[in-house]
């Protein structure tokens, strides 16, 4: 059960997203929430550098 959890977290951060967010997101709705919501969000877009 705990690997719903981390699930959320590694996938946020393959996808540029923060990890502990999206774990709190999985804590307040459900970790399923959190994995459905990344997948169809996809990659966050690149931050330009200046």
């Amino acid at each position: 059960m705990i690997w719903l959890y981390i699930l959320p977290i590694t996938m946020a951060g393959r996808r540029n997203r923060s990890g502990l967010i999206w774990f709190l997101i999985g804590l307040v709705g459900s970790p399923l929430l959190a994995i459905l919501l990344l997948l169809a969000l996809g990659d966050a877009p690149e931050q330009p550098t200046a």
